[in-house]
């Protein structure tokens, strides 16, 4: 595997070139991902056009028999890049790739009543609230803290007959929790049209009737509770929205938030809603709050 560090201009164009020039796979990520410089990678609803992120981490497998660094020098002269980026070359061990992927998810416990469970398990207690799913190409299996802290809050809080809405729903775990635990409703929201499928097949695989949305689809009713599992900077542009999408009294829920940067967060919300202590699992936040009557503070 070889990995580069480019910006948002010539990240889309390196990716083809490497592509033709041999590259098994190409991904692209945020080269700031998990700091205060993480880009905010979403649209709102009705909005078009591709974000990106402002440095880009482009990482390119190849064949074994394959030379990365011709195939980069190749594709940066395709892509009028110059010079060739710094890089870093890294030997991917051949490996059972499938075995290894389910050894790293096994049925985890959220409470004493709730269990995520991969479908090649047999659920630990059949008379438990099990949420079956497939580890794939969404996030939210519930192997991360923010997944958990998310779930547990839901456990805990979420009275039956309420109309939820999940911002950013990944693999649809939060929505169809929240069905399983007796919400009247519940509406996931994403950027991305295969976390969308993903989430929709995992609803029907769990027998639930959630409703699961892309971004730029017209934006549903207010509801009772909001939840948001994304990262803080998107959560904090994301304000407003979330604002909107909660009814007067109605409950939000945040997560993907580092602990440092909860305060930050938190005080932006504090504009809408009166907010509750964090909670806390691995340096990972949960914040929640009660959406005011009559809008915003002074």
């Amino acid at each position: 595997m070889i990995e580069i560090t480019v910006n948002s201009a010539q990240a889309l164009s390196l990716s083809d070139a490497l592509l033709e020039n041999g590259a098994l796979s190409v991904d692209v990520t945020d080269a700031h991902a998990g700091s205060d410089q993480e880009s905010p990678l979403f649209r709102d609803p009705g909005e078009s056009g591709d974000p990106a992120f402002r440095q880009n981490r482009v990482r390119a497998t190849f064949d074994e028999e394959a030379d990365p660094v011709s195939s980069l020098r190749q594709s940066c002269v395709m892509s009028e890049i110059r010079p060739v980026p710094n890089h870093q070359l890294t030997r991917i061990a051949e490996q059972d790739w499938v075995r290894l992927t389910q050894n790293q998810f096994s049925p985890i416990r959220i409470s004493p009543r709730l269990w995520i469970v991969p479908t090649w398990h047999v659920p630990p207690e059949a008379q438990a609230i099990n949420i079956i799913l497939d580890p794939g190409l969404a996030f939210g299996t519930g192997s991360h803290p923010t997944t958990r802290l998310c779930l547990a809050w839901l456990d805990r809080h979420l009275q039956p007959g309420t109309r939820m809405i999940d911002y950013g729903c990944g693999s649809g775990v939060l929505a169809i929790a929240a069905m399983k635990l007796g919400a009247r409703q519940a509406i996931g929201i994403d950027i991305d049209p295969q976390a969308v499928l993903t989430s929709r097949e995992n609803a029907a695989q769990n027998d639930v009737q959630a409703v699961f949305l892309e971004a730029n689809a017209p934006r549903p009713e207010a509801a009772e509770m909001v939840v948001a599992n994304i990262l803080s900077n998107p959560l904090i542009v994301l304000a407003p929205l979330l604002a909107e999408l909660t009814q007067p009294c109605g409950t939000i829920v945040l997560s993907g938030i580092l602990a440092p940067q909860s305060e930050k967060v938190a005080q932006v919300y504090r504009r809408w809603y009166e907010m509750s202590p964090v909670i806390e699992e691995e340096g990972w936040v949960l914040l929640s709050g009660r959406r005011r009557v009559g809008g915003q503070s002074p």
